[in-house]
């Protein structure tokens, strides 16, 4: 489950400059989201009013984007994993942004990636079986008529990096 944090649109927020307090902050709350705000405090050194007051900052300047919960894929019925890259057709450019709004209803996405150079997407699916990435693929790619071509890799272990995304 994802609460977003209300923010300002990208281009309106100032620059927040990140202090040694701030970054110790993050890494906690990157270690472990979900920790008091006393628990951070304690952590930190600092009174809960500081923590606190330092949380609710690095949210309003956008550093901190959202508190997220990581559900296991395999407790969802969702044993595989797949990157699939797509290409849209050349007169089709003009409908890029509906294409990814398109993704954002889809169940199986998971993340997607609007990219440049040879593809046009990286649509990051989980599912059932193989069956169900070629159900996905044929309903929700290859049928569309912006789409151009599609290829997709399964994904054999998934490692977050270090700041677990």
């Amino acid at each position: 489950m994802t609460h977003p944090t209300p923010r300002p649109p990208q281009d309106l927020r100032p620059a927040h400059q990140l202090d040694d307090l701030d970054l110790r902050l993050l890494g906690l709350l990157r270690e472990n989201a979900r920790a008091t705000n006393q628990a951070l405090s304690e952590a930190l050194g600092v009174a809960p009013s500081t923590c606190l007051a330092r949380t609710k900052a690095l949210q309003r300047a956008g550093v901190i984007r959202r508190f997220t919960v990581e559900v296991e894929p395999k407790a969802l019925g969702q044993t595989i994993e797949a990157l699939i890259s797509v290409r849209l057709r050349p007169g089709a450019r003009q409908q890029m942004a509906a294409f990814g709004e398109s993704l954002k209803t889809v169940p199986e996405v998971s993340q997607y990636f609007f990219l440049g150079g040879v593809d046009d997407f990286l649509i990051h699916v989980r599912v059932r079986d193989t069956e169900h990435i070629r159900q996905f693929v044929i309903e929700h790619l290859s049928s569309n008529p912006v789409v151009a071509a599609t290829q997709t890799s399964l994904v054999f272990e998934h490692v977050p990096g270090p700041q677990g995304l």
